[in-house]
């Protein structure tokens, strides 16, 4: 997994590629660093596959997001990681754009 991360006015965009599992989502929580953040944007045109470990991920993400006013979008993602959003129901949670 690579990730590239932009912080600017407030609003911190992860460009995520490769895969989000077990092994590499601690990588992503690690890149959460969120003092002074109040938009997180991930964009996940490059991400081949998310496992529930990177799920976990962004559900703290998001309610770290809603405990401060902010938000969280999730951008871009291909037909395999949005159906695991639709299966697991996370696609109701998550503003996907």
């Amino acid at each position: 997994m690579e990730i590239s991360k932009k912080l600017e006015d407030g609003r911190l965009t992860l460009k995520v590629s490769g895969r989000l599992d077990t092994n590499t989502s601690p990588d992503l929580e690690a890149e959460l660093k969120l003092d002074g953040v109040n938009e997180i944007r991930f964009d996940f045109a490059d991400l081949e596959y998310i496992s529930s470990a990177g799920l976990r991920v962004l559900m703290t993400a998001q309610k770290a997001m809603m405990a401060c006013g902010g938000e969280m979008s999730i951008a871009s993602p291909n037909e395999m990681v949005s159906s695991v959003f639709d299966i697991t129901g996370m696609s109701s949670i998550f503003t996907i754009v």
